[in-house]
């Protein structure tokens, strides 16, 4: 009986120094993490101006499909943005009609326009930029219209 304790209490040793083993290798090593992928298309609105995929300003541009993107991801997209209207004209953006509502609290839309004046039918070449916060959460697919206003 002797050698049939021995062994059950040397396995039970060996047991607990394993369990022991494991939990501090986990603590040393914490789990990778995890992410969502964000998949969106976007509206954009005019008023006063065209935008446009081309410097020839021939190929409309109605909407922008931001692709697959990670949490702490940015993307970015180059347009054409053309002064339709009669007189010089400075330019404005604005996002909304965000889905799901939460997206607008973890998405951001930035461009690069200067803020400079557009002649009558000169057009400016500006880069859109959506850059998606690293602590997302919840969101796998977004919407949201993009408006951009000349005004003169």
């Amino acid at each position: 009986m002797t050698s049939k304790e021995s062994i059950i209490t040397g396995a039970m040793i060996i047991l607990i120094t394993y369990t022991l083993g494991l939990s501090l290798v986990s603590q040393a090593f914490p789990a990778t993490q995890t992410s969502k992928t964000l998949s969106s298309t976007g509206t954009i609105e005019t008023i006063g101006v065209g935008v446009y995929t081309d410097i020839q300003c021939s190929s409309p541009l109605t909407s922008i499909a931001w692709g697959t993107l990670e949490p702490g991801e940015n993307q970015t997209v180059i347009c054409y943005i053309r002064n339709e209207g009669d007189l010089p004209s400075t330019l404005s953006m604005y996002t909304s009609n965000w889905n799901p509502s939460s997206a607008e609290n973890y998405l951001t839309l930035s461009w690069n326009y200067d803020g400079g004046y557009i002649n009558q039918d000169d057009s400016v070449q500006v880069t859109f930029t959506l850059t998606v916060d690293a602590s997302i959460e919840g969101i796998t697919n977004f919407s949201f219209d993009i408006t951009i206003v000349g005004s003169s």
